[in-house]
């Protein structure tokens, strides 16, 4: 028995396939080409939450999947997405004539390879060994990945590209993926170039416009991500990127919309639900978010895919539609979600939040304002992120709206929105998540206005031949309200103006105190919990 021989013998196959006879025929090839497990699933919903469980070395899977909203690819697609899927799985998508070029297309994105029906053993067997081959190839590269020494991965993908080596193609697509994860924007532009150059395929394209958004090009991003969805509109993972942009320049209705396509192109997807609710639930159209969230909800609740924080928006959209029901089911899901990692501060605070929305729908009032005080208080923590920003002024803003006079509801908005109020984008979400309902709008807006402002008046220092005195007053200003724009602004104007500022050291040590504590958690919303997720993306999970 040759080493690849041995080494299939001792895989593990799962077979995706929703007939039932082809399904057979697929397992019984596996079996009698020596596949040592071999596991079916007649569903994708199903397949998607074994592969979240467990892995495999061999997936087999049919494009296409009667009744299903997802197609195989759509499956192949959400995994690398959300990094479930290891490089060292072996992904074979099983199609028809009629599917052909889609799935030859996928195949130069980072899938395993095709298999045409019909089909025999020994045709199955090929691509399993090709595909293995090609991981065995490619070993050095996972390797160095399984260790996290990201560096030496990305410089062997980029030996193998520059030399043409066998698989070159697909080292550069993971060696641009490596790159974008240390930073290094500009050598993964250079790459995802050099691939577009070399075989224009889509996926190197939108690497560029991924590399031009890490990089803060937003406007050459969204130039590069409109050019691509013109020539190829059914490209979901473009959307993706183009609703990252939007959300960036404060767009949250076109973004809302983006998303929306890309639901309309993968309807089975849990995580462009969620974009797709979160979108339209900051750009107040209720019903849209509330379908897209509750859908969301029902294929994907126990999904590792899923983001908590949708039952959070959705039990505030229950709320506002006195849906007492729905709340409480909404409240069980978080409940049960939050049993299974009890530890997790995130789903702590989510738990307290829908406590407090609670409280309000029973109409005890002396319970939710305790709750929201406490969830208030969290201001003063360098954990305090944009996402918990947004529930506390929802919180608020609902609270002062149940026919009742808060006196200390205008101090406690300001003192979140003085802290988040950091661009257009975080001030729009801010006051969206107050339902745009007065005074909390009001007070977002004035509170925005007076962060720029004391910015201006700091600069006008720096202008006037006095960057010390700008430093200085960015820093007090920054300590009071914990308002990142302030206090990188501080750090900036510090480190330009060295040689002018006589205590620079000790401003530069403030400035990357205050930055340390107040600026890691970010003031952005969308795609915040999902830090490691990159739309477009190859999987870098080992």
């Amino acid at each position: 028995m040759s080493r690849l021989d041995h080494d299939i013998h001792h895989c593990r196959a799962l077979v995706i396939d929703g007939n039932p006879t082809s399904r057979s025929v697929l397992t019984a090839q596996l079996r009698d080409f020596g596949v040592g497990t071999v596991i079916q699933t007649g569903r994708v919903k199903d397949a998607r939450t074994i592969l979240e469980n467990r892995q495999f070395d061999v997936v087999l899977c049919d494009y296409h999947f009667d009744g299903s909203d997802m197609s195989g690819q759509d499956l192949l697609d959400e995994l690398r997405r959300e990094q479930l899927l290891p490089f060292a799985t072996v992904f074979i998508m099983v199609t028809g004539e009629a599917t052909y070029a889609k799935v030859t297309e996928a195949a130069e994105s980072a899938l395993d390879g095709y298999l045409l029906k019909p089909h025999n053993a020994t045709s199955l067997g090929e691509r399993i060994r090709e595909a293995r081959q090609r991981k065995r190839v490619l070993k050095d590269v996972f390797e160095a990945i399984e260790r996290s020494d990201f560096g030496c991965a990305a410089q062997l993908c980029q030996a193998r590209f520059e030399k043409r080596a066998i698989y070159w193609l697909y080292a550069a697509r993971i060696g641009a993926e490596l790159y974008l994860r240390l930073d290094k924007h500009a050598e993964a532009q250079q790459l995802y170039a050099a691939v577009v150059e070399a075989r224009a395929l889509p996926w190197a394209k939108l690497g560029i416009a991924r590399t031009q958004l890490a990089s803060g090009q937003v406007v050459p991003a969204r130039r590069t991500l409109d050019a691509l969805i013109g020539e190829m509109p059914s490209h979901a993972d473009s959307y993706d990127v183009l609703g990252r942009v939007l959300v960036e320049q404060g767009e949250m209705q076109q973004a809302f919309e983006i998303y929306q396509k890309a639901v309309e192109l993968t309807p089975g997807s849990v995580t462009r639900l969620l974009h797709a609710g979160t979108l339209a639930f900051y750009a107040g159209q209720t019903d849209e978010a509330m379908k897209a969230l509750d859908r969301a909800c029902v294929i994907g609740v126990a999904s590792k895919m899923f983001d908590d924080h949708a039952l959070v928006l959705l039990a505030l959209l229950q709320f506002d539609a006195k849906d007492g029901k729905g709340l409480q089911r909404t409240q069980d899901h978080l409940s049960r979600r939050r049993d299974r990692t009890p530890e997790c501060p995130r789903l702590r605070r989510f738990d307290a939040v829908v406590t407090t929305i609670r409280f309000m729908h029973d109409k005890k009032v002396g319970d939710a304002m305790r709750m929201v005080r406490e969830l208030t208080e969290d201001v003063e923590r360098a954990d305090m992120d944009m996402e918990a920003a947004c529930n506390v002024i929802a919180l608020w803003a609902r609270l002062n709206s149940q026919e009742i006079q808060l006196d200390e509801m205008p101090a406690q908005v300001t003192r979140v929105a003085q802290r988040f109020c950091v661009s257009r984008a975080s001030t729009e979400m801010l006051s969206a998540a107050a339902q745009g309902t007065e005074p909390s709008a009001s007070i977002i807006r004035d509170s925005h206005a007076s962060i720029s402002a004391m910015a201006e008046k700091a600069m006008g220092h720096a202008l006037n031949g006095a960057p010390g005195d700008a430093v200085k007053l960015l820093l007090m200003q920054g300590e009071q309200t914990r308002n990142a724009k302030l206090i990188e602004l501080a750090g900036l104007v510090a480190q330009r103006h060295h040689e002018r500022i006589a205590d620079v050291a000790d401003l530069s040590a403030r400035a990357q105190e205050l930055t340390q504590r107040y600026c890691a958690a970010g003031a952005h919303l969308i795609g915040a919990k999902q830090g490691g997720r990159s739309a477009g993306g190859m999987t870098l999970r080992t």
